[in-house]
């Protein structure tokens, strides 16, 4: 694992949530009661985990975010806005799921950001978070 390896992702409906490393934060959206902000410690081995994972997704290749068909439009939907940082180098996703329908990258992505957010979601900073009022339509 790069020793510069750092990532974030703002992800959810209104992509409030965030896994911020680079600050060693956690933003859990709130829905009606704003948000809420804990420090974020992962382990040398989560992280390494992590890295060897996106790894398995070859970030360094053009990923395929966008899908070819748009069929539908959903409304709420989930979005997702990713930034890695790795050997001095620095790389951008995003994606959403308006058009009913994600690509295999998108969905390795999601896979890995749920993965990582069971994590996070086991850390003691954020059971300690509030609950979530409300919800979104």
């Amino acid at each position: 694992m790069p020793a510069d390896f750092a990532f974030s992702v703002r992800f959810g409906i209104t992509g409030k949530n965030e896994i911020n490393t680079f600050n060693g934060t956690v933003t859990k959206d709130l829905v009606t009661k704003g948000t809420a902000q804990a420090e974020l410690v992962l382990t040398d081995s989560e992280l390494a985990d992590i890295y060897a994972r996106l790894r398995t997704i070859d970030i360094y290749r053009e990923l395929k975010l966008e899908p070819d068909m748009k069929n539908c439009e959903m409304t709420p939907f989930g979005e997702e806005h990713w930034q890695i940082r790795l050997d001095g180098e620095e790389r951008s996703f995003y994606w959403d799921e308006e058009n009913c329908e994600i690509t295999a990258d998108a969905e390795q992505l999601k896979e890995l950001r749920s993965y990582i957010f069971e994590l996070v979601k086991s850390k003691p900073a954020y059971l300690e978070l509030p609950e979530a009022v409300g919800g979104y339509e």
